[in-house]
C-alpha cells in the first residue's frame, strides 16, 4: 500500500507547483501592496501594474468604499448566519438578485458565494448521466472541473470553429437520442487568456439546425461588453438564445461573489438544487451591499465603460503599430505572444518589473506549450494615457534586448521568497 502524504511528496508540488523554489512569491503569490490601482508596491519599489481585472476602476471608487465600510459597520461581516435556504436570506439579497436579472435581461438571478465553485455547481445540477454536454476546448477550468463531475458523456469543440461545433452536435444529438438525454452546449463570453469573443450569435444561430441549450460564462464580459457593460450576449444581440447566463462580481464589479441568471422556475430550480449554495453560509451583507452600489455605478456611469475601451484602443493599437504580436483579442484583455524559452521569458519579466517599473503576468511553460510566452495586460479605466505611452517603450526595450538574445545569455535569476528556495 502507497503512503498518500509519501506519493504527494515526491511529486514535488505536481505540474506547476514543482517550480515553487523559483517562481513563489515572485511569478506566483506575488505580494501587491498599497491601494488597488494602476500604480502600486511590488518588493518595495513602485510598478505601473497591467495585472488587475479592475476593468472599471471601481475597487477604490470612493463611493464604493464608503458603502463597504458603512455596510460593514452595520452589519459586521457575520450577518447573515447560515445558509440561504436556513436563516441566510435578507431583503438585500433578493434586492440584488431582481437588479441583476434586470440589468442582464433575465427573468430572475440567484446569488452565488463563489464564481468558481457555482459554476462547477450549476454544471451539477443542470445534467443527469443521460445528458451530452458540447464544451469549447478552451473553456476555463471551472467549467472543466465542473464536467468532471459529469457522469455523462461530453465532447468538445475546436475553439471558437462552426464546422468542429456543427460535427459535435451531431455526435451529441445522435447519442442523446439514444439515450433519453439532452444537450448542452457550454462556452464563454469572453475567453480571458487570448481575449477573443466565444461566438454567441454563431451558435444561437445553430438552434435552427440542433436541439440544445446554451450555457455561458461571461466573467469578462460583464461591464466590458454590450451596451451599459450588459455582457457579450448583449454585444452579439442574442440574449434570448442564451438560456443559462454566468457572471461574476470579481472583475468589473470589483468584490466576491457570482450569479447566475434565467428564466425563473430555472433558477428557484437552481435554489433548492446546488449543493454548493444550499450547504454553505449566505453570501455577508457588506459584500451584497457593497455589490448593489457597483451595479448602481455601472448603470448611471456608462463612461467608466467608455473610459475602458479608449485606454484598452490606445494599448492594444500602439502595441500593434510597434509590431507586436497582440493575436485576435476583441476585449479589453491583452495578450503579447513571443517565442521562447522559459529562461528568456523569466529573464524579461524580471528586467521588465525591476529596471522599467512594468508589472504585468506572464504565462510559461507548463501552462501553454514550450516555446511560447505570453505577457497579459489587463487595462482598465483607471489607467491614463501617459500609463500606456510608458508601457509601449517599456516593451519596445525589452523587445530589442529579446531579439538580440540578451535573456538568453542571462543567469536565472533567483527571485523565489527566500523560505522556498532551494537548499
Amino acid at each position: 500500500m502507497v503512503d498518500i502524504f509519501e506519493r504527494l511528496e515526491r511529486g514535488a508540488g505536481g505540474p506547476i507547483g514543482q517550480y515553487m523554489s523559483r517562481v513563489h512569491g515572485y511569478f506566483a503569490f506575488p505580494k501587491l501592496e498599497g491601494e488597488i490601482a494602476p500604480h502600486m508596491r511590488f518588493r518595495g519599489h513602485d510598478v505601473l501594474n497591467w495585472s488587475l481585472n479592475n476593468y472599471l476602476g471601481l475597487a477604490n471608487n470612493p463611493e464604493v468604499r464608503r458603502a463597504d465600510a458603512d455596510a460593514a459597520a452595520e452589519f459586521g461581516l457575520a450577518a447573515p448566519m447560515g445558509a440561504r435556504m436556513m436563516s441566510g436570506q435578507t431583503k438585500y439579497h433578493e434586492q440584488l438578485e431582481r437588479e441583476l436579472a434586470e440589468f442582464v435581461g433575465k427573468e430572475d438571478a440567484f446569488l452565488l458565494n463563489f464564481g468558481y465553485q457555482g459554476m462547477i455547481s450549476i454544471i451539477d445540477c443542470l445534467l443527469t448521466p443521460r445528458d451530452v454536454v458540447v464544451y469549447d476546448a478552451e473553456s476555463h477550468a471551472c467549467i472543466i472541473d465542473g464536467l468532471r463531475m459529469h457522469r455523462g458523456k461530453r465532447f468538445v469543440y475546436g475553439h471558437n470553429d462552426e464546422e468542429s461545433l456543427r460535427k459535435q452536435l451531431l455526435h451529441a444529438t445522435e447519442l442523446a437520442e439514444e439515450q433519453g438525454g439532452g444537450v448542452l452546449v457550454i462556452t464563454e463570453g469572453i475567453f480571458g487568456m487570448k481575449g477573443d469573443l466565444g461566438f454567441l450569435d454563431v451558435i444561437v444561430r445553430l438552434r435552427r439546425d440542433f436541439a440544445f441549450r446554451l450555457l455561458v460564462d461571461d466573467a469578462h464580459g460583464f461591464g466590458t461588453m454590450g451596451e451599459g457593460g450588459r455582457g457579450t450576449a448583449s454585444h452579439f444581440g442574442v440574449i434570448d438564445g442564451v438560456d443559462v447566463l454566468f457572471n461574476t462580481f470579481a472583475k468589473s464589479m470589483a468584490g466576491f461573489g457570482a450569479f447566475v441568471a434565467g428564466p425563473r422556475w430555472l433558477i428557484n430550480l437552481l435554489r433548492y438544487n446546488m449543493r454548493s449554495q444550499l450547504y454553505a453560509k449566505s453570501l455577508p451583507l457588506p459584500m451584497v451591499v457593497g455589490a448593489l452600489k457597483r451595479l448602481d455605478l455601472i448603470r448611471s456611469h456608462p463612461e467608466y465603460q467608455e473610459r475602458l475601451w479608449i485606454i484598452t484602443r490606445a494599448l492594444q493599437s500602439g502595441l500593434r503599430e510597434s509590431g507586436f504580436d497582440i493575436g485576435v483579442t476583441q476585449s479589453p484583455v491583452t495578450p503579447v505572444y513571443m517565442h521562447g524559452g522559459n529562461e528568456e521569458g523569466t529573464n524579461l519579466i524580471v528586467d521588465l518589473r525591476e529596471n522599467y517599473g512594468i508589472f504585468c503576468s506572464i504565462v510559461i511553460y507548463p501552462v501553454i506549450p514550450k516555446g511560447e510566452i505570453i505577457l497579459r495586460l489587463i487595462p482598465t479605466a483607471a489607467h491614463t494615457m501617459e500609463d500606456v505611452e510608458r508601457t509601449i517603450d517599456a516593451f519596445k526595450a525589452v523587445r530589442d534586448k529579446f531579439d538580440a538574445g540578451y535573456y538568453r545569455s542571462m543567469p536565472i535569476p533567483q527571485m523565489a521568497d527566500a523560505e522556498f528556495r532551494v537548499k
